[in-house]
């Protein structure tokens, strides 16, 4: 019997779920993933230094979670790559030149049967090290079929003073007080959008901040119309009802209240933030005159939704699809993308939550591998998937983006962080008429050209670009072509010295 070799990279709840299910198809997998230890935003765990003695208190799932991670790591097929980021993925000639192809294994080459595979999934290039380290060696992995659950980041919409120290994404503040125990301040407002503000305050007032509000930016109406529809449907959902019973316990035995329908517009300070300003929102998120008020705080989490890290299923060559929450990877019921030989799981597909990820995750892996298709288990794997998909769509309908967003701003509004590009340079390029391209318009404002090279800022400003230029909404109905803002060669940064580095031959499990 042949093994296959699958590459899994990430491993959050869909990454590890993937390893598994390609390890019990009888396959050798290679886990990739740049944090040091698995489980992704959902399962950070504490260092081992920390020597934490409840690891369960900010997580939910833990026993499974631990479960499943002892039987992947300590699976013999199965090699666990940490603080390894895959920072380009190429995509083979379609009659590969034996004489050409870059960072070729030799061990591998002497199988003839693999060069008669046709096609082939993308070569991974893997930088394996610390992201901040010097030592950091380049290596290229070529397997046979090839699982993406890198995940997605918090989206943030700009408003005045969100640029200040004390400003943080909702991931980047929960990220640091569930795996490092460190608040980003004593006097805290969450704000933004969606079910993630509740597990956020969590863990904030887990690891002893003060949560002052919870603004969810939608009405009572809008959230409501979103989850009543069909709530028969919501009887697959029980694990999040008992979530949602939990986060509700703790906001109220910390006296923490929850406020929909109004929304942090401007964050205020000499330095870092001191101070935010909140008002009360129309359902089209325009602001009602008069609502408005200010409130001491040392930090601000925000977020708006998510968005998908979407730079290596581009360079994958995978088909996307536009849904109501935003623009995810397509798959088919499988799992397979449109690239032969390539999956996805989890956020990159659609956001769904945790179980719906390990859903997704699970099939990908065991289809990956050669699994059976027609299996009890996969037909329960897709049963939940696609529980998991209805879920998605609700919470799009319940927690959506409205349209008036842009009357927060003002002229010196910083859109672009990294470029410290405002909203008057963008309302400039599209009122020029040689300069309202999207390209151009990139070039003459600079934002997007930052460190982050606009995954931060590039849905919001590819939005304002559309709206200043009076471009159709819908670009794709009416026959225009849609910008690619994730088409990045490299996905992640890497040294020049790192480049001209000779890759060494990776360690096979």
């Amino acid at each position: 019997m042949t093994h296959r070799d699958i590459v899994v990279v990430g491993a959050g709840p869909a990454g590890l779920a993937a390893a598994e299910g390609a390890l019990a198809a009888g396959a050798r997998v290679t886990l990739i993933d740049s944090a040091d230890q698995p489980g992704g935003q959902y399962h950070r765990m504490l260092p081992e230094a920390y020597e934490a003695t409840r690891p369960e208190a900010l997580q939910h799932g833990w026993t499974a979670f631990q479960r499943r991670l002892r039987r992947v790591r300590g699976h013999p097929d199965c090699a666990w790559w940490s603080e390894s980021s895959v920072w380009a993925l190429e995509r083979p000639d379609p009659a590969p030149d034996r004489d050409s192809d870059l960072d070729r294994d030799p061990d591998r080459d002497s199988d003839p049967d693999r060069d008669r595979e046709q096609p082939r999934p993308p070569r991974v290039h893997v930088l394996r090290g610390p992201a901040d380290g010097s030592g950091r060696r380049r290596t290229t992995l070529e397997p046979d079929a090839l699982v993406l659950a890198v995940g997605a980041h918090d989206r943030v919409l700009p408003f005045p003073g969100w640029e200040l120290p004390g400003v943080f994404t909702a991931g980047a503040a929960q990220a640091l007080a569930k795996g490092e125990r460190v608040v980003v301040g004593d006097r805290a407002v969450i704000a933004g959008t969606g079910p993630f503000l509740l597990p956020v305050a969590a863990s904030l007032l887990e690891a002893g901040a003060q949560v002052l509000e919870v603004l969810e930016a939608n009405t009572p109406r809008t959230v409501a119309r979103g989850w009543s529809q069909r709530p028969w449907q919501l009887a697959a959902q029980a694990g999040k009802s008992g979530e949602l019973a939990e986060y509700t316990a703790l906001l109220l035995r910390h006296r923490v209240p929850y406020r929909t329908g109004r929304t942090v517009v401007e964050a205020r300070g000499d330095g870092r933030v001191e101070e935010v300003v909140t008002a009360r929102l129309r359902p089209d998120w325009s602001v009602v005159p008069g609502s408005e008020r200010t409130l001491a705080v040392d930090a601000v989490c925000v977020t708006h939704g998510f968005s998908p890290q979407l730079e290596l299923p581009v360079a994958a060559g995978c088909a996307l699809r536009g849904t109501l929450g935003g623009e995810f990877v397509a798959v088919d019921d499988d799992q397979a993308t449109s690239r032969p030989g390539v999956y996805a799981a989890g956020e990159i597909t659609g956001v769904a939550g945790a179980p719906a990820a390990r859903a997704e995750g699970a099939l990908a892996g065991w289809r990956a591998a050669g699994g059976d298709p027609d299996t009890a288990a996969v037909r329960r794997l897709r049963r939940s998937r696609d529980q998991g998909r209805a879920f998605a769509e609700r919470l799009a309908r319940a927690h959506p983006i409205g349209a008036a967003w842009p009357g927060w701003l003002r002229p010196e509004t910083v859109v672009c962080r990294c470029e410290e590009a405002d909203y008057a340079s963008l309302c400039r390029a599209a009122a020029d008429p040689a300069g309202s391209a999207a390209r151009v318009a990139k070039l003459a404002t600079r934002a997007g050209l930052g460190p982050c090279q606009a995954r931060v800022c590039g849905p919001t400003v590819a939005e304002l670009n559309a709206r200043l230029s009076g471009a159709p909404a819908d670009r794709e109905a009416e026959g225009l072509p849609v910008p690619a803002p994730h088409r990045r060669p490299l996905a992640q940064p890497i040294r020049l010295g790192e480049l001209a580095a000779a890759p060494q031959p990776p360690h096979q499990p």
